[in-house]
């Protein structure tokens, strides 16, 4: 069974519309866009870097490396930016091809998921989940 991310919709809510506050959305945009553009030139390992740790951690099975993981999975084209949310260290990305939530760490935005594929009333369910 493939892992299941829920979005805070009240969070979604609230976030998108908070008046007066300039949200960036270009920065995790971009990372969502890296990450796929690595899968693309077939790097995954510069892909698995973009991951936050703890989604790399749990992707691989038992002696499969996170790189191997992602060749396996075949992850389909992330394509333009279609629709970018942010609310706080998280974010959505939909891509043409894909949809990824991010978080924001110290270092940058970070890909939690991806893979996404919405599942009506419930959550996204993701290819790639932490």
């Amino acid at each position: 069974m493939r892992p299941v991310i829920a979005v805070p919709a009240l969070a979604l809510a609230l976030g998108a519309g908070a008046a007066g506050c300039a949200v960036d959305t270009a920065a995790p945009a971009r990372a969502a866009q890296r990450f796929h553009a690595a899968l693309s030139a077939h790097r995954e390992e510069a892909a698995c870097a973009l991951l936050a740790r703890r989604t790399a951690e749990r992707l691989p099975d038992r002696g499969q490396s996170c790189a191997d993981a992602l060749r396996e999975l075949r992850l389909g084209p992330g394509g333009a930016v279609a629709e970018v949310s942010v609310w706080g260290d998280e974010a959505l990305v939909r891509l043409r091809g894909d949809t990824l939530f991010l978080h924001r760490y110290a270092d940058g935005w970070r890909v939690r998921a991806a893979g996404c594929t919405p599942a009506g009333d419930l959550p996204y369910d993701c290819e790639v989940d932490d």
